[in-house]
């Protein structure tokens, strides 16, 4: 990591450590102690599984990708991708940098750039589509309850949905209407030319057209194999849902056994959008904000919503940046050639 990330890396636990503050500092401690000792372990170690879950899938999703194209991609290394994406996410604006970390450390294992690259994409439009479905059912479920907490804020989380559905849309254009998709990609990036000198643009378009080139040419290959991609959207599925699961075993484990499962799923897939919309790293107030916001009505306790807000954040937040801290700098193996 560079020397800005490591800076970055300490910030974000700094600032996580304020917000915690800001939030009990009106607290008797003496009650928030004695709430802690009311915590029933079992569920939050359920949590704490969910998480391990939700990053093991996806280095499984991983793996099976890549297996298609190079051969012995270790079950470590596969293991490293989402730990080091999970760094790389917390600590950069909009989570941009979980891309780059993820590529950057296949590449290092000695799989190519361009099929590191098509795997990650693919890896992405899966993920950025069960997101999408699952928002879209949250919606009907929750979205009430969320205008109805937040505000305007509801209105960020749909601009938020609209954005990730963009996304994929732009990138199944790539996948399946390939022709199209570069001319509005060559007209797109026109303007640029005034900015760059002739060479440096030159250089940007080759670049651009190479990796449109590679994931339309891979994606192809991948999704005309629809047991892999079933498989791969099945994997994503139970994923996510674990992740989602997250909150509902914290909160039996405050004592809170009478809450709608469907209900505390659906709100934290509309917070996991408001998240991301956040320039923050890591969402940092925003995702504090938003959870003490819409299960203060199902944790009733405000002690033992402090405590849920900061088991949560630990477990679906900072683990990921710690453990991806340490799989950063583990030698990874090497694919043979």
């Amino acid at each position: 990591m560079s020397k800005r990330n490591v800076i970055t890396f300490f910030m974000m636990f700094l600032i996580g450590i304020l917000i915690f503050w800001y939030f009990i500092r009106d607290i008797n401690m003496d009650v928030l102690i004695a709430d802690f000792f009311t915590i029933n372990w079992w569920w939050i170690a359920v949590a704490f599984l969910c998480m391990l879950l939700y990053l093991g899938l996806e280095a499984v999703v991983t793996k099976t990708i890549v297996d298609t194209q190079v051969d012995h991609f270790t079950w470590w290394d596969a293991i490293r991708v989402p730990l080091v994406e999970q760094l790389f996410n917390g600590i950069t604006p909009f989570s941009s940098g979980g891309q780059p970390g993820q590529l950057y450390v296949m590449v290092q294992t000695g799989v190519d750039a361009g099929k590191a690259s098509s795997t990650l994409l693919m890896k992405f439009v899966v993920f950025q589509t069960m997101i999408v479905i699952n928002f879209i059912l949250s919606l009907i479920v929750g979205f009430q309850y969320v205008e109805e907490k937040l505000h305007y804020l509801a209105w960020l989380v749909l601009f938020g949905f609209f954005v990730h559905l963009f996304v994929i849309v732009a990138l199944l254009l790539i996948m399946y209407w390939y022709t199209f998709t570069k001319k509005l990609v060559d007209n797109l990036v026109k303007p640029l030319k005034i900015f760059m000198k002739d060479e440096k643009y030159l250089s940007f378009k080759e670049m651009l057209d190479n990796k449109i080139d590679t994931f339309h040419m891979e994606s192809i290959r991948i999704a005309k194999q629809w047991k892999l991609m079933l498989k791969i959207i099945v994997i994503t599925f139970f994923q996510l849902a674990f992740y989602y699961l997250i909150p509902y075993f914290i909160i039996l484990a405050l004592g809170f056994d009478q809450v709608n499962i469907i209900m505390i799923v659906s709100l934290h897939v509309l917070i996991f959008m408001i998240i991301s919309l956040f320039p923050i790293p890591g969402g940092a107030g925003g995702a504090e904000y938003s959870f003490e916001t819409l299960f203060k009505s199902f944790i009733t306790n405000n002690t033992k919503l402090i405590l849920a807000l900061i088991a949560w954040r630990l477990i679906t937040y900072y683990l990921g940046m710690i453990l991806g801290a340490v799989a950063f700098f583990i030698r990874p193996n090497k694919i043979d050639k």
